[in-house]
């Protein structure tokens, strides 16, 4: 499977929480898009939903990494940006948004479709309105249980619900990428660095095979 299309490539990378863990994609992914030669820029946001890069919202943490540089690790001054202002100011081929554990509400009896439909399609338009091609990658499997209270059956329902809706945004669906379970986690829902190191593996190679980068890849 060629990552060459990666080479060269700017890409601005925003996530939850599994951005924002020593050990986590702020690092893994980070670094493996690194090691193929793109230019890359990520930005993690604790509990942050799609709406919540709408506006600057207030965190309890989050992280931010750029190029070849380390992590900054941030506590309660950490702030979203909103997507306009940080498209503008990056100017990125691609932008890549992981978020999907954040909105799945795994504690609550119904998925909120309605909620996640009109927060999904607003960032998705405001993406899309500054003529940056994107790439959506959906949840992974966890193990059930734990503190966020993650399931199969939920984060099967929140991964397909993003499927059918990121458009125009291309969608990687990480639950191809390992069976139930086979990921350790540490909660629940975040990984160990052995299943942030594998997610991300996965994450590269499928993101140089979407329609927004071997496009980009070749003006």
């Amino acid at each position: 499977m060629s990552l060459s299309a990666l080479a060269g490539l700017s890409l601005l990378v925003l996530g939850e929480s599994h951005l924002t863990i020593t050990g986590s994609l702020i690092d893994t992914l980070h670094d493996d898009l690194t090691a193929q030669g793109a230019i890359v820029h990520s930005i993690g946001a604790c509990g942050a939903s799609a709406q919540d890069w709408m506006v600057k919202k207030p965190l309890d943490c989050g992280a931010d990494r750029v190029g070849k540089g380390k992590p900054v690790i941030r506590g309660r001054d950490a702030t979203t940006t909103p997507i306009g202002e940080l498209i503008a100011a990056e100017k990125p081929d691609v932008v890549v948004v992981i978020i999907g554990d954040t909105m799945a509400s795994y504690d609550k009896s119904a998925f909120p479709k309605t909620w996640a439909w009109q927060t999904v399609t607003a960032l998705t338009k405001a993406i899309a309105a500054t003529r940056t091609r994107c790439v959506w990658v959906g949840p992974p499997w966890g193990t059930p249980g734990g503190k966020y209270q993650k399931n199969d059956t939920r984060v099967k329902i929140m991964s397909g619900f993003l499927a059918s809706n990121v458009s125009p945004c291309d969608y990687v669906d990480s639950l191809t990428f390992s069976k139930p379970g086979e990921w350790k986690t540490t909660d629940g829902q975040h990984f160990t660095v052995a299943g942030y190191k594998a997610w991300a593996t996965a994450i590269t190679q499928a993101l140089a095979n979407t329609p927004a980068v071997k496009e980009t890849a070749k003006k």
